[in-house]
């Protein structure tokens, strides 16, 4: 019989969150309380199930986000999540119809890109998305870093590091995340319910333990970044305590609080290593550390995944660092983006209109996404067959367009 791809009603969506669980290789319970809170916060006409007769045996979700690019912009974004296809029914093009009816509508809607973070890799690169964000995460023995503990909680700079607890990161919180977003492209939006969970309120699919909570202030007192960290607890055989924190949130919007937070948490009694959690692969650690060799990388990994679906809005809602013009051919087999499109690039702004003029450059529109966010290089990417230079040289002038100081991150999956 043939498998029916509709959006759920209210009735099943009990059923889907099953589907949800057994396609995670989760306990395929749900109970009441969890169903009651999922269906509070979804959009039923964007959640998606697969049905064979009466079983639901593919789910599919997305929801409005907001993504910050180059310079401090942003873009609306159709944000795709819990997607899972059942064992017994793989290799049905489940996904496929699911991917496209989502991304139709999603262009329908106006909105400027899809994403995703990826639990597998090779999956979404054929339905035109690219990396855009990569995450590092370190271990970092602290005996060996380095730093003076006596200055944990009294930076040089004048500021200091006061503990604190959830009602207050929620009220501090979010603007020093929208600042974070001002500075570096490729971070998600997070909305009051998304402050409310990552600080243990309302409903938790996972036991709750409540996190250390510390907060850097300027010397004028400005809140200017936080973590949120936990502790085990592990003794050696010479009753030594050798300890792990790890950081489950860190933010951070100036350098002297990047450096003061990891700092903080290199210098806590009992603690003999520090697990970063997901960072900019580019953040100050470990060369913020006296021995940066004490920093071990336990994790590079691909992070945001992007897919192009207006290209001129993309590439005129970011800042470029020189004046240029390029001439793209961006092809999309499935037809939501594709054109041949002049960019004209400032620090003063950009245009980009579609032209018939010979393409300087030519690639999949998955690329698109990944050189607008600026992390990768055009250079490397011709060299790798994913860009077609065209006009001798102009890789190496959309590098210099392209171009961002600092690394986009992250910090959420959704």
């Amino acid at each position: 019989m043939s498998v029916d791809v509709r959006a759920v009603t209210e009735s099943e969506f009990h059923d889907w969150q099953r589907a949800l669980r057994t396609g995670f290789l989760r306990t395929p319970v749900v109970s009441d309380a969890e169903v009651a809170d999922r269906l509070a916060h979804a959009d039923l006409a964007r959640t998606l199930g697969a049905f064979d007769r009466d079983r639901i045996v593919a789910t599919f979700r997305s929801f409005r986000q907001e993504v910050s690019t180059v310079g401090g912009g942003s873009l609306a974004a159709d944000a795709i999540t819990q997607v899972t296809v059942s064992p017994t029914h793989r290799r049905r093009g489940l996904l496929s119809r699911m991917m496209s009816a989502d991304l139709a509508a999603a262009k329908e809607r106006g909105d400027a890109i899809a994403t995703l973070i990826a639990a597998e890799y090779p999956i979404y690169g054929r339905f035109g998305f690219g990396a855009a964000s990569w995450a590092a995460e370190w271990s970092v023995d602290v005996r060996r870093a380095g730093l003076d503990p006596r200055r944990s909680g009294r930076p040089e700079d004048g500021g200091r590091i006061d503990l604190t607890d959830g009602d207050e990161i929620r009220k501090t919180g979010p603007e020093v995340h929208r600042r974070l977003a001002g500075l570096r492209a490729g971070v998600t939006h997070r909305d009051t319910r998304n402050w409310e969970q990552g600080t243990g309120l309302g409903h938790q699919s996972d036991p709750w333990r409540e996190p250390f909570y510390a907060v850097y202030r300027s010397a004028s007192g400005e809140v200017e970044g936080y973590v949120a960290y936990t502790a085990d607890d592990k003794w050696d055989d010479a009753k030594q305590p050798v300890n792990t924190a790890t950081v489950r949130d860190l933010i951070a919007v100036t350098p002297a609080a990047e450096r003061a937070l990891w700092h903080y948490l290199c210098s806590i009694d009992w603690i003999a290593t520090v697990r970063s959690g997901y960072r900019a692969p580019d953040d100050l650690l470990p060369l913020l550390l006296p021995d940066p060799r004490a920093a071990r990388m336990l994790t590079y990994v691909d992070m945001l995944w992007v897919r192009v679906l207006d290209v001129v809005r993309v590439l005129e809602s970011r800042t470029y660092p020189v004046e240029g013009s390029l001439v793209l051919e961006v092809r999309d087999a499935d037809g939501l983006a594709g054109g041949r499109f002049r960019l004209d690039a400032s620090p003063a702004g950009a245009s980009c209109v579609r032209t018939s003029a010979s393409p300087d450059l030519a690639f999949d529109v998955a690329e698109a996404g990944t050189l607008a966010f600026g992390d990768e290089s055009a250079v490397r990417l011709s060299r790798l067959g994913r860009v077609e230079e065209l006009t001798p040289g102009a890789a190496a002038r959309a590098d210099l367009l392209f171009h961002t100081p600092l690394r986009p991150f992250s910090p959420d999956i959704f």
